[in-house]
């Protein structure tokens, strides 16, 4: 039986020692790259912004691809996630304002496990860089690198959720195995109380029967963590980063922009219903 399904989905907000309300921190992980997880960080959270929550999207993503999504330059910002998560800088000084905030990331983060390799409590860095500004957001989302290091496991460790994007594609699949044996470590060592959000199919291809296939092996394997929206293959999500925009922006009424809001609904919906079950 799939680790998985030991993963309970429950709403959850938090409160600091002063009891304010903190914002719900979702990492998107999944070690295969090219799986959309930084298109899903930037479109869920363009998504929830339309529902009028306050949201900010963390780049800890050495490539910065989510910094550039949104007309940045990776390479001409003078703070990022590196000096946040090495230097202690805080995490308020290099949030930048785009279609919503952005932690950005720069080519140094890629210097960032090396350097924390030696630092105390090097797994937490990140969960203590944005407990200063966790009262502010309603949501916090965080893109991660293609690797199951150190990065990652500072984004395990400091989410209440955890969103997978897996590519409807038997390869993909595979590699789920691994990234369960690394929540399950983070679960025993460092935060016993993340929790899989669900499982997200990306490049959905209706006409394929090998994409049909993978839909099938993931309901079979995990059940109701599979989320019901489908990400489909469509060349939009590679334009809208080229103009510096989410595919919300970039095309409004678009059917790539209906599908995140359809998963903005369901990871919403699906949190108050099971807060209803658990109450």
């Amino acid at each position: 039986m799939s680790l998985f399904s030991n993963f309970v989905r429950t709403a959850r907000k938090g409160s600091d020692s002063q009891g304010a309300t903190l914002g719900q921190v979702i990492a998107f992980a999944n070690q295969k790259g090219g799986v959309a997880k930084t298109t899903t960080t930037l479109n869920l959270a363009v998504a929830f912004t339309e529902m009028g929550h306050n949201v900010l999207a963390v780049d800890l993503d050495p490539q910065g691809n989510l910094t550039m999504s949104q007309g940045m330059n990776p390479d001409n910002v003078e703070r990022s996630m590196f000096d946040v998560l090495v230097h202690s800088v805080p995490l308020q000084d290099v949030i930048q304002r785009a279609e919503v905030d952005i932690a950005v990331s720069s080519i140094d983060l890629a210097g960032a496990e090396l350097a924390l390799s030696s630092m105390i409590g090097r797994e937490r860095a990140l969960q203590k860089a944005l407990l200063p500004v966790r009262s502010s957001y309603d949501y916090i989302l965080i893109d991660t690198p293609p690797s199951l290091g150190l990065l990652t496991i500072n984004a395990l460790t400091a989410a209440d959720y955890v969103i997978v994007p897996v590519q409807c594609e038997y390869l993909s699949l595979r590699g789920l195995v691994q990234l369960e044996g690394t929540l399950s470590m983070i679960r025993e060592n460092l935060n016993p109380s993340v929790e899989i959000r669900g499982i997200l199919p990306t490049m959905f291809d209706s006409r394929t029967l090998h994409s049909r296939e993978a839909i099938d092996m993931l309901k079979e394997n995990f059940g109701d963590l599979v989320f019901d929206t489908r990400i489909r293959k469509t060349i939009r999500y590679a334009e809208a980063p080229v103009q510096g925009s989410s595919v919300l922006k970039y095309e409004p009424s678009g059917q790539a922009a209906e599908a995140y809001r359809d998963l903005a609904k369901e990871v919403l919906n699906g949190a108050k219903t099971r807060a209803r079950e658990h109450a």
